[in-house]
């Protein structure tokens, strides 16, 4: 049974549709209108505040604990400085990819680690041996993202800490409201954006303050059908959808490695032993056998087969998770895992698995498209993520 996190009062009394879902035992807003469209416009236009807080969080410390993150994940630990945040995949002794999240280095012998999916079990079984604990503060610390053009000087307007100062994937200290709060500049909508992170027993007080001071910058709350659409732009993964962990894999194709994911550049093989590295090491050398890709659907092509009918397109409005087959040269060569309409770009765009050769920048797929319960098969090609990548997200602020 699911339960409300620290902002429930909060975004239940909002959430107009009572549109929910469930995230790691909790409730979590879908859309807080009858429709996300709002919710979505203020991630590209405004800010929108979206109740992260079911994510895994984890306290890893101590004299070794730099070793421990070293040791699980593809990136190298030691070149993390204080302060500063990595994205990274965590592998299991296969290489293929447990799971993938952020890791901040808050202080020299202290790490705070997001996940999820639970990882208490894996990171314990890797610390054998070295001085360090781990503490699960998943019910301690809320978490907010505050994301879209307006969030960074809506959060120097409202936050005793040095936003302007924040550079991409950096974390501040400071305080909202009178309650002390870790701030990172990162997220998931591809978006110029924070993660704010405070303790659970006052995140209400920040809300209100976010929310408060956010009429001036156009501020919304926003539920999980809008995420989806941004993070689909941003060619962010969604695991148990676009990929599987490997720790609850049912068959060896639902794993992934962080090559066939597309995250080649955070596998950092010549740094210290890893878990995992040795076959990333023979993967990197001998190239992968699929890859998670963009695909840019022909629109014209969809829209052709709706004029055929004389109907106008029907395209959903929310993101697809439903997997459909991706062809070439009449052969089976991957699936689209998640497929949206992007109304920034004004394209139908999916992420997709696909086949060697053919996940090259350029190449010509076929992705199939039902209408009125008849399959066809509409031309897409192959583009790099993200989609959507505009300048504000990294540029200095103020400056984007």
């Amino acid at each position: 049974m699911s339960i409300g996190t620290a902002f429930h009062e909060r975004t239940f009394a909002l959430a107009e549709s009572l549109n929910y879902r469930e995230w790691s035992g909790y409730y979590a807003v879908s859309a807080y209108e009858a429709h996300h469209e709002h919710e979505y416009n203020a991630i590209r236009n405004a800010s929108a505040l979206i109740d992260v807080s079911p994510l895994f969080k984890y306290i890893v410390r101590g004299r070794d604990a730099t070793k421990l993150v070293d040791r699980v994940i593809t990136r190298d630990a030691f070149k993390l400085a204080v302060g500063q945040v990595y994205y990274t995949p965590w592998c299991d002794e296969h290489g293929k990819v447990i799971d993938d999240g952020t890791v901040t280095r808050v202080s020299e012998d202290t790490y705070r680690w997001t996940a999820a999916d639970p990882s208490l079990r894996w990171f314990t079984q890797n610390a054998i041996g070295l001085d360090v604990t781990i503490e699960d503060i998943s019910e301690q610390v809320a978490a907010l993202a505050l994301q879209g053009p307006t969030s960074g000087r809506l959060l120097d307007a409202v936050a005793d800490a040095d936003i302007r100062n924040l550079k991409y994937f950096r974390m501040t200290r400071g305080s909202i409201a009178g309650v002390p709060v870790e701030i990172s500049r990162t997220g998931y909508t591809g978006d110029l954006g924070y993660e704010i992170w405070m303790p659970w027993d006052r995140a209400v007080d920040v809300w209100d303050a976010l929310m408060r001071g956010g009429r001036p910058f156009d501020i919304h709350p926003a539920g999980m059908l809008a995420l989806d659409v941004a993070r689909v732009e941003a060619g962010l993964l969604l695991i148990d959808v676009d990929f599987n962990s490997s720790k609850k894999a049912l068959i060896e194709s639902q794993k992934y490695t962080p090559f066939e994911m597309g995250l080649g550049r955070l596998v950092q093989i010549e740094k210290r032993p890893f878990v995992g590295r040795a076959p990333l090491l023979d993967e990197y050398r001998r190239g992968s056998a699929r890859q998670i890709v963009g695909l840019d659907i022909s629109w014209l092509a969809v829209e052709k087969l709706y004029d055929d009918l004389g109907m106008p397109p029907q395209i959903a409005s929310t993101a697809s998770r439903v997997a459909v087959p991706v062809y070439k040269n009449g052969r089976h060569a991957g699936r689209a895992t998640t497929t949206t309409w992007s109304p920034v770009l004004k394209k139908l765009i999916a992420l997709a698995t696909v086949s060697a050769p053919y996940f090259a920048q350029g190449t010509t797929v076929e992705i199939e498209v039902t209408v009125e319960a008849v399959r066809h098969r509409v031309p897409a090609t192959v583009v790099k993520t993200p989609f959507f990548k505009p300048p504000r997200k990294t540029a200095a602020l103020g400056s984007g």
